[in-house]
Order: C-alpha cells, then structure tokens, then sequence
C-alpha cells in the first residue's frame, strides 16, 4: 500500500508526500522507487510512477522535470514526454489534471497552492537550488500565471533533519556569508563540523518571500529506512545506489 502523507495547509488541495512503501522495486531500491536516474530496472521505475499517478489522481497526468540543483522554473500547459522533460528544479500550473511530480532522496521538497486563483507549484530544495531562490522563482511564476503571493500556501515534505545532516563549519560559512541571519539554522557538532536545518532555512526563505501559511513535516528521510529513500544513508552505508521518492500536487476540475 503506497503511504501518502497530507499536510494540514494544503487541506483541500489535491496533494500528497509519498515515501518507499509500496511499489515493485526491490534491492537497494525495494519499495515505490520513482527515480529515472536510478540504477533501478527501467521498467519497475515506469510502473512505480504509474502507482504513485494513480495514488493521487488515477488519469491524472504526471509531469517530472530533470532536476538539476538550479532555480530554475518551468510553467507547465500540458503533457511532457519523458524523454522531452527539461532541466529545471520547480514547476508551476493552472491545468486541471496535470500532476506536478518532485523527487527527492534527502533534499526538501516543497508543495504550493493559490487555492482561490487555482495556481500550483511544486520546488526541489537542495541547498544549491534553495540559496540560489528556487522557491522565490516558484513564487513569482506562480504569479505570473494569477496567484497572489498572500494567498499561496505551501507545505515542506519529508527530507533530511537536522540531527542527521552534518555540513562542515566551511559549508555553514557560505550561508552565513549570504545572510548573517542563517547561522541561527546551524547548531555546533563536532570539530569543524555543525548540523543544518535545511527545512528551516526554506521556511524561511518562504516566509520572507511572503508566504503567510507554510506547513512542515518534519519528517527525517536519512533517519527512517523503512519509510523513505536516503542519498546520504546509503552513501554511509556504502550502498552502490539509492531510490527517489516522490511528492505530488495536482489541480482537479
């Protein structure tokens, strides 16, 4: 059975956060694996996508981007064939029944709405695309398409948590330099080293673009392998792979 996780400041939005369970995957990337960059078989990655299609809106038409780390947006008016999806790490619709699709595997995935303009969005958060102003970019396209910035709301799905996400002191430099605010996301580990909220710091860059409704999760992908993909416990674990989950957001008619 394939777990999709709601969030409260979606409520009424066609929405959901979707883990490993579930699926035809097996091995490394047992469970519902949604990665196409995955060593996984190409034809279990295509049936796990169509489950995890039809989990949230069964004909719905899912469209997945090749992400990137950039903040780059792409406005979505129809169907995208896979081999045409293009480089971008954020995508925002106004068409019924196009389900805007996220992958992640630790990076922080983020799910908008307009409910009255009847706008979505949908950002991949790794920490590149999120200093670079992903979801600002997600925000304004939005925009663009009739949404206004006070009636959006967003929610921020599974990724990896602070007490699993050790950066190095140079790492935390780098954001501190950007804003001498961010180094309230960072809390000392050991030598050299701090721990790093990346949620917090894209609930906070969503909040200082105006976002007045931002839902989290707070749910930690390293910390529970039963549950989501991780690309940094299988790094530790020395696995030779690891699979892609999948958070989705559509408009119905």
């Amino acid at each position: 059975m394939i777990e999709l996780l709601r969030a409260q400041s979606l409520a009424g939005v066609r929405h959901g956060f979707a883990g490993r369970k579930g699926g035809v995957s097996t091995g490394v990337h047992s469970g519902l694996n949604v990665g196409l960059g995955s060593e996984d078989e190409r034809e279990a990655v295509l049936q796990n996508r169509d489950l995890a299609r039809d989990a949230l809106l069964p004909g719905g038409t899912l469209v997945t981007v090749r992400q990137v780390h950039s903040p780059d947006v792409v406005t979505v008016t129809g169907p995208i064939a896979e081999e045409a999806r293009p480089s971008a790490d954020a995508m925002v619709t106004d068409r019924p029944g196009i389900i805007l699709g996220i992958l992640t595997a630790d990076c922080v995935p983020v799910l908008f709405a307009d409910r009255k303009a009847r706008v979505i969005g949908a950002a991949h958060a790794g920490w590149k695309g999120a200093i670079a102003g992903v979801t600002d970019n997600a925000i304004s396209a939005m925009e663009a398409l009739g949404a206004t910035r006070a009636n959006i709301a967003c929610a921020i799905g599974p990724c990896i948590g602070r007490a699993s996400y050790e950066v190095t002191a140079d790492f935390a430099a780098r954001f501190e330099q950007e804003e001498r605010a961010n180094a309230r996301f960072f809390t000392p580990g050991r030598e050299g080293h701090c721990q790093f909220d990346i949620a917090a710091y894209v609930a906070s860059r969503l909040a200082d673009s105006g976002i007045r409704t931002i839902g989290m999760l707070d749910e930690d992908t390293y910390g529970q392998p039963d549950r989501f993909f991780s690309y940094r416990r299988s790094c530790h674990r020395g696995e030779a792979d690891y699979g892609r989950q999948i958070s989705m957001i559509a408009l119905t008619d």
